[in-house]
């Protein structure tokens, strides 16, 4: 695995910054002007690259791609309105009606009901398949486009092999695509593993402060340019360069939030693996030792109450730990999959990608971990007859 570059923090361009401003400036405008008719024809006829439009490119937009293409190792990336336009234009822009989807189980929700909607509607097939099983994975990739993995995944944070299931897609002639929102840059670079394209949910861990929803997908060139063409203008779900801004201000840190993520989640779930009223944590930290190619661990993981728990009654009486989806930012946050299993959008889609009714989803925060321990024990204590 290669190391994190953390000299890839410092901005592109950063000696150019008007007024040699520390911070780049926001280029907050919808288009951008010619100063003569030939440097005008020049650019449409594609002999000259420059902003014309900001939802086609834009320099502050542009300065966090640059970013994030160096930090996961892409030669280029791609920003988008949210982590969903992200994943919706990079599957668009590599399947067509007819054709098939190999994706492992237990995905992020809305990508699931994605593919179970819009793709559908397009005749569009995806099959679901254990990725933990490499022979498995081999069997239904054979005629497939599109290889679709997360590692960890949503909710049971299940571990793959990155690199043999990417070798898999190649062999088989997939485009490989891996949500990496979990683990971040930082601890995680599924290009040096193989995988041909890395998506985020950028407002997750990248952004770190829950003020911006975002999405970016980074890899190689020829790749990124073919979602630049075919989705990114009809789509429309181009990054704001206001967004980038609080982006580009958020990667600065990300290296020093997601040690402190990993230290207080780690400690926070050894310390309800040990209680009698918990059936199981699901966390990558808890194992011997990580997969290859995961470095670390985050501040998100799931945990099973036994039965008999009173799961409103806990949730309740949290007062650290909010009840809120997304996770990422500074602040605690809890999810009960009593909640979420009675979402209107699929019913009982949850129980597809493998939701425990008694399973609660924490993000361990920047609060402070005898602080936020303390929380859960007087919670759990308040739940249990």
């Amino acid at each position: 695995m290669i190391p994190f570059d953390h000299a890839s923090l410092t901005v592109a361009h950063d000696e150019a910054n008007a007024f040699e401003a520390v911070v780049p400036p926001i280029v907050q405008t919808s288009l951008f002007t010619f100063a003569t008719y030939d440097e005008m024809l020049a650019t449409y006829r594609g002999e000259k690259v420059r902003p014309v439009y900001s939802r086609g490119l834009n320099p502050t937009v542009r300065q966090f791609e640059e970013m994030l293409a160096k930090l996961e190792g892409g030669e280029d990336a791609l920003a988008f309105a949210s982590g969903m336009a992200a994943i919706s234009s990079t599957v668009l822009s590599f399947v067509s009606p007819g054709e098939r989807i190999v994706a492992v189980r237990h995905v992020y929700p809305d990508a699931f009901r994605l593919f179970g909607t819009i793709l559908r509607r397009l005749q569009i097939e995806v099959d679901y398949v254990d990725g933990t099983d490499p022979e498995a994975v081999a069997r239904a990739l054979p005629g497939a486009k599109l290889f679709y993995m997360e590692s960890p995944t949503s909710w049971v944070m299940e571990t793959h092999d990155v690199a043999a299931l990417a070798a898999l897609a190649r062999q088989a002639g997939a485009v490989s695509v891996i949500d990496n929102s979990w683990a971040s840059p930082v601890f995680q670079q599924p290009l040096s593993l193989g995988v041909d394209l890395v998506l985020h949910s950028a407002s997750k861990y990248l952004g770190g402060h829950s003020d911006v929803v975002a999405g970016v997908v980074t890899g190689a060139r020829g790749l990124i340019d073919r979602i630049r063409s075919e989705a990114v203008p009809y789509l429309g779900g181009k990054m704001a360069p206001f967004d980038a801004w609080l982006l580009i201000r958020g990667l600065r840190t990300l290296p020093i939030r997601m040690k402190a993520h990993e230290a207080a989640g780690l400690e926070i779930a050894r310390r309800l693996q040990a209680l009698d009223v918990v059936e199981r944590v699901d966390h990558p930290g808890l194992a011997n030792r990580l997969p290859a190619g995961l470095s670390g661990t985050s501040g998100l993981f799931s945990f099973v109450f036994r039965d008999g728990v009173d799961i409103r009654a806990f949730a309740d009486t949290l007062t650290l730990f909010k009840l809120g989806v997304s996770w990422g930012g500074h602040e605690s946050l809890i999810v009960p999959a009593e909640i979420v299993l009675q979402q209107k959008a699929e019913p009982n889609s949850a129980q597809a990608f493998g939701i425990h009714p008694h399973s609660v989803r924490l993000h361990v925060g920047l609060e402070g971990t005898e602080a936020l321990w303390g929380d859960l024990e007087t919670a759990i204590a308040a739940a249990c007859p």
